[in-house]
């Protein structure tokens, strides 16, 4: 086919994020947040006092509730770190902001474009599993949503990733 493909599989290695766990009432509210925060701490609020540089993309960690019909509250906003900092992270002036080590991640993905509401991931997600079809490979609690661009852009470019088990 000539057409771009559908979904496809991709591996992360294990490496350091800082992270941002915030349940506001709007999932909007959690990761606009949480990503001002990571902001000022990627732009000089950490123990080396210096901008540390953007990485993409910037993950949030989402959860479904056990109904599937909408999303759990909390939602954790990660920022990986860049390759000098990983053996060294620099340390967060905010207590907020824990440094974490993902392990390696096998995911199947999916490009959707425009804003990131809890109304358009859980149409993403309902289009991705009819996608899918049944299937028992990946992970039905847990997503993550891949945001590649700024959100003042209209119609910037994010990703549904479905994890795959071990």
């Amino acid at each position: 086919q000539c057409e771009e493909a559908a979904y496809e599989e991709r591996r992360y290695p294990a490496g350091k994020w800082a992270c941002v766990t915030k349940g506001e009432p709007m999932y909007e509210q959690s990761i606009s947040m949480s990503f001002m925060k990571l902001m000022r701490y990627i732009c000089k609020e950490n123990s080396v006092g210096c901008y540390l540089g953007m990485t993409v993309p910037v993950l949030n960690e989402i959860h479904l509730t056990k109904e599937g019909t909408e999303l759990e509250r909390e939602v954790v906003t990660a920022y990986y770190l860049p390759g000098e900092f990983q053996q060294n992270p620099p340390v967060p002036t905010d207590p907020e902001i824990h440094i974490t080590e993902r392990a390696p991640l096998r995911v199947i993905t999916r490009v959707f474009y425009g804003m990131t509401t809890e109304e358009t991931i859980l149409r993403e997600i309902s289009l991705f599993w009819e996608l899918l079809g049944s299937t028992d490979t990946v992970l039905r609690e847990t997503y993550i949503v891949a945001v590649y661009e700024n959100p003042s852009i209209p119609q910037r470019r994010n990703e549904i990733w479905f994890i795959c088990r071990a």
